[in-house]
């Protein structure tokens, strides 16, 4: 019977670990449906990128009260569960403060832990007010209605509760310490549970202990149903931001990839020994896809940029296109893509391989007003926290568009043809272009 709750513990850790691990292999699945990119490069640049932008938040500070808030409760809820690893010791071998032999050092711990908390307590509060009393307005656009709005109120809840948990948990320890309660070591100090110890001054031995035990279970539990959550959240990104931000974008922000399949084709049309009209070699490859209409045409970095997406909204409130009433949302792109991304996942779930369900990223979910809105400024890109690159997957739509359906605004099809035919976007005559000075 002694044995029963380190059985009941170990069959909770060892559910909730593999119910984790299946969901992670469906996300590292779904990013394997993307192509292939070479991120081999800047190796040195992109772990400094992953040490200051992912480890040091420097892109969080830019905006120092929620940059700060969501410092002490990252670094807060990551550090505090450290103490994870004790209760799991703990739970399996049914000792009780296994490391409480650290003496000093456990004792400093367990005081940071519970300040931290308590910042994390504040934190979470916080944010929870500037989302649904000061409703700050990124948090309330068009797509940040239902599940995503639902969703981060919902972690907020369950950061609450946990950090309650830990703190009444420790606070119950402490007065089973003072009444030197058998299999309770004095070890630890509390520079916050010391105050709520106090309200159980008067409480019996055996109340105590079962309100220290309670919350111990309901934290460890919480924290397995927590890592499941993930998945189904937009907190996925504690996990993914690391290595999003490495591979993120590490050449100049205004520089755009050329289409290798394009540059093939004018190389062979300046090329006076290639014969234009001759067949393609035996066993050639077909020409590739121009640019991308569904999530299987964009690549593994941009499908990870998707599951990573916070959905902060600071891309969609440095948008020039967004602030000046246009339809277009940086944060709704990458929320599309990772909608449909997971829609294609259940359809190969389903039918072991996908079958063709009659849609696709372009016109079901992400719309060509939203693709011609963006001016290419880049500001999305800067403003992202966590490196996440939506100017990339509208670039490669409206690659698909223009080049694949000529389906590209009028304007910009007359720039196109009058630099087929004059050189440049204008409508002039080569021989005219230095016409204005004559004018001056």
């Amino acid at each position: 019977m002694q044995y029963i709750p380190n059985i009941l513990f170990l069959i909770a850790l060892i559910v909730g670990i593999g119910f984790f691990t299946k969901n992670i292999r469906k996300i590292i699945r779904n990013i394997k449906l993307g192509l292939q990119v070479d991120a081999s490069d800047h190796k040195t640049e992109r772990m400094g990128n992953v040490l200051r932008i992912a480890l040091g938040q420097s892109k969080m500070v830019v905006r120092p009260v929620s940059g700060l808030l969501h410092i002490f409760v990252y670094v807060g809820f990551i550090i505090i569960n450290i103490e994870v690893l004790e209760i799991i010791i703990d739970g399996i071998f049914g000792t009780h403060r296994i490391f409480s032999g650290l003496g000093i050092v456990y004792d400093y711990l367990i005081a940071s832990f519970e300040i931290l908390a308590l910042l994390v307590l504040i934190g979470v509060i916080v944010f929870w007010i500037r989302r649904n009393i000061q409703k700050i307005k990124r948090f309330w656009a068009a797509e940040m209605k239902g599940w995503p709005k639902n969703d981060a109120n919902y972690i907020l809840y369950f950061e609450m509760v946990l950090m309650v948990l830990f703190l009444t948990m420790n606070a119950a320890d402490l007065q089973l310490q003072h009444l030197g309660t058998a299999h309770y070591t004095q070890a630890g100090m509390f520079p916050v549970s010391q105050y709520i110890a106090i309200l159980f001054e008067n409480f019996s031995e055996g109340k105590l202990i079962a309100i220290e035990r309670t919350c111990w279970w309901l934290h460890i539990l919480g924290i397995l149903v927590f890592l499941n959550y993930l998945y189904f959240s937009k907190h996925l990104h504690i996990i993914l931001a690391f290595p999003n931000v490495y591979f993120g974008r590490v050449v100049p922000k205004g520089k755009f990839k050329n289409l290798e399949s394009v540059t093939n084709e004018v190389k062979l049309m300046m090329d006076p020994t290639a014969d234009p009209f001759a067949a393609p070699a035996e066993g050639a490859e077909a020409p590739a896809k121009f640019g991308a209409s569904d999530v299987m045409d964009l690549t593994r970095i941009q499908l990870l940029n998707a599951y990573t997406c916070t959905e902060c909204g600071r891309c969609t409130s440095e948008c020039p296109a967004n602030i000046t009433g246009k339809k277009l949302s940086p944060r709704k792109i990458m929320m599309d893509t990772r909608d449909r991304l997971e829609e294609v996942g259940k359809n190969i779930e389903k039918n072991g391989e996908f079958k063709p369900d009659g849609k696709q990223l372009l016109d079901d979910y992400i719309t060509r007003e939203e693709l011609w809105a963006c001016t290419t400024c880049n500001a999305c890109v800067e403003a992202c926290p966590v490196s996440i690159d939506p100017l990339s997957i509208i670039m490669e739509m409206r690659q698909y568009l223009v080049m694949e359906q000529s389906a590209a605004p009028m304007e910009l099809n007359g720039a196109m043809t009058n630099i087929e035919n004059n050189g440049a976007p204008w409508p002039y005559n080569q021989m005219d272009r230095l016409n204005w000075k004559n004018e001056a």
